[in-house]
Formats: C-alpha cells, structure tokens, sequence
C-alpha cells in the first residue's frame, strides 16, 4: 500500500519529531550534555520509523517535499537580514582565514578519500565521492558529480554510492558538532564575549519579548526579500556565472537590512529574525532528516564504508587541532570548528543547528553566526568545483 502524506500531515509530522526531539533532549542527559540539535534527534527518529514501516512492507510511505526550498531559502533570508555592515567589517580577516580552513578541509578530503580508495584497490573516483563531493558538498553536488561520472566514464552504481555517502555525512555532522564544541569549550573553560544585542541568558525568555508587529514586519521583509530574490535568479541566475537561488535572497536581505539601517527607517528586530530563521531552519531540517533512505547505508560496501569512517575521525583532528587554534583558541573559535563540523560532514543548516544547540547552552558568539552562514552557503561551494576540478586533472582520472 503506498501512502504519501500532504504537505500538512508532513508539515505536522516535522513538527512532531521537533517535540519529541526536544523532550527527549530535556530527559536524556547525553543528548543535552553533547548539544544535540532537536530536529537532528526527531529527525533521526522519524527515519527510522520510516525505514521500519518501509521496510516490513506495512505501507510504502513517503512525504511532500514542496516545502523543503521555501523553508531553506526562508532560513538564509533571514541570515541575510541579519548580516548588517557594521558587523559585516569584523568578518574580513577572518572570514579570509576560515575560508582557508574551509579550502584546507575540502583538498583534506579528497586526498584521503583518493588515497584509502587506491589502498583498497578502487577507483579513485570513489575516493572523490566519499570526499568532499558528497561531505561537504551534500545530495545536491553529489547527485550532479555522479551523473557525470556515470554518463562519462560508465561507473556503475556510482549515484548509489553518492546518496549513501551524503547521507552518512549529513547524520555525522548532525550528531559530531555539537558534540565537538561543547568538549572545547569544557576542556578549555571558554566563554563568550558579551554582547548587548545577544545576551547568554535562556533562550526560553525571548519569545516573550517578541510582539506582533515586530514580527509580522519581519515576515514582510523576509517574504519581499525572497520574492525579489527569486525574481533576480530567475533574470540573472541562469547566465554563464549561476548561483543557488537562495543566494539570491540572502543578498537582497543583506541590502534591505543595511538600507534600512543606515537609512534609520527600521531598525530590523534581530530577536524575532532569529525566531524565524531557527523556526524555518528546524522544520528543512527536521523534515529532510526524517525522509532519508537509512536502508542505503546498509548498502555502503566494507571499504566504503572505512573511507567514510576515516574521513569522520579525520575531520575531527582537523577541526580540534587546526580550526580551533587558528582562528583563536576562543569561544568563538569552538564555535566555528562546531560549524565547520556541521557543514563539511552535512550541510550549512546542519551547522547552524549544530552551533544553535551549542549556544543555547553556552552563549552566543556574532563572529561565528556571521562566519559560517556566508562560508557554508555560498564560498564553500565555490571553492569545492574548483577542488574537485583540480583533482580531475591528477593522473590517477585520466580524464
């Protein structure tokens, strides 16, 4: 019997899995103690009850994903709205130097992924697929790299490999950064900076300081920035230069929030923002963790299966002893090789989860919440076509 759920049981069953993760946060010491994101523990939950009904042929079940873009493109609007000027000039140096990490992680793991897969006598294509192509670059990139590796050079079952690869990497970095940054912040006794506009206090006391009008503003220019956006990617974003379309609506966010600013027409309420933007975050997350295919794991081969284990341990070592001490050995630094966790294993909404648990427990951190969105949504993909591109004219592809 196949039993697909509309786009409301699925909206409900998102925010279902979102209750239950939070509960279960709030009974199960170790899920709150490592920071685990709430929609990371639905979600997972939700998949694998999922997997179970699918697999014992009780129904053949599945969810409408119509919502999964406008909740994404709606999650990095808001980063836009955020993202104001005066912030923005503290980000350049930095930004500078997280984004040589960030290139640094990405050639990282592709020579281990290359590396194990000729150890293991495999093509050394599958060392590129259980690399940056599917850890940092997700279902998207790697659904795209491996058609082309399937129509060009005739690898069987290499779009198989892909999927499974992204999803392993999405649930790793779903489950390693909160994790990882809560131990560097005990291990080191960090604390976070004060910041008037982001105080350490209980992220429970803010709703109620948010009033209609502030946020039906906010929905305003969140909803007109996307629209707007969408239409500039639908005119300019298809030329020879293409960015994702949520790019789009994140820059004109950016505009709008520093127009308004600078203009003092508004001054743009960043806590009911925030609200928004963890709310549109939550469900995408929620909603795209519960619909993965578990079964496809099972499927991994013994030596896949050891790259991508390999990969896991040797981005941990990168983010603790090379992140971490460059960008500071500070609060904001754990905070940042949180995300980078995030984002090379899964995605940038799994980063800004990940760095959301951390900092409802910790405190807040400006640099990293400007950091990583702007690195993990936009340059980071820019710089993984350019590395895999490198890696395409090393002898071992022959291309």
């Amino acid at each position: 019997m196949e039993l697909k759920l509309d786009v409301y049981f699925t909206l409900a069953a998102a925010a279902a899995l979102l209750v239950i993760g939070q509960a279960l946060i709030d009974r199960v010491r170790f899920l709150s103690s490592y920071s685990i994101p709430a929609a990371v523990v639905g979600g997972v939950l939700g998949a694998i009850a999922v997997t179970a009904v699918n697999g014992f042929g009780l129904a053949k079940l599945s969810f409408d994903q119509s919502l999964l873009s406008p909740l994404n493109i709606l999650f990095f609007t808001t980063v836009g709205l955020t993202a104001d000027a005066r912030q923005l000039k503290q980000g350049g140096k930095p930004l500078l130097l997280f984004l040589a990490l960030v290139v640094g992680a990405l050639v990282m793991q592709n020579v281990v992924g290359v590396a194990a897969a000729l150890a293991f006598d495999l093509p050394p294509v599958h060392g590129l697929i259980a690399g940056s192509i599917t850890l940092s670059g997700g279902h998207g990139t790697g659904a795209a790299w491996a058609a082309k590796f399937a129509e060009e050079r005739a690898i069987s079952g290499v779009t198989e490999l892909a999927l499974a690869s992204a999803t392993f990497g999405l649930l790793i970095g779903g489950f390693a950064g909160g994790p990882l940054g809560g131990w560097l912040i005990r291990r080191h006794g960090l604390k976070p900076a004060v910041d008037a506009d982001h105080p350490t206090e209980s992220p429970e006391t803010l709703p109620a300081r948010l009033t209609q009008r502030s946020f039906v503003v906010t929905l305003l220019l969140a909803f007109g920035a996307m629209a707007v956006g969408l239409a500039l990617y639908e005119w300019l974003g298809k030329g020879p230069i293409t960015l994702p379309s949520f790019i789009w609506a994140l820059l004109v966010g950016v505009v709008i929030r520093n127009v308004l600013s600078f203009s003092r027409l508004y001054q743009v309420d960043d806590r009911t923002v925030e609200l928004l933007g963890g709310l549109a975050l939550s469900l995408f997350l929620a909603m795209v963790i519960m619909t993965l295919k578990l079964a496809e794991l099972l499927d991994l081969a013994g030596p896949i299966a050891a790259i991508l284990a390999i990969q896991t341990v040797c981005m941990v070592l990168y983010a603790v002893y090379l992140t971490f001490p460059v960008m500071g050995r500070n609060y904001d630094a754990a905070l940042l090789a949180t995300g980078q966790m995030g984002f090379a294993m899964g995605s940038t909404a799994t980063a800004v989860a990940n760095m959301q648990s951390v900092a409802a427990r910790f405190g807040y951190s400006p640099l990293a919440f400007l950091l990583v969105p702007i690195t993990g949504a936009f340059l980071i993909d820019l710089a993984n076509a350019l590395v895999i591109q490198s890696f395409l004219l090393l002898p071992w592809f022959n291309w």
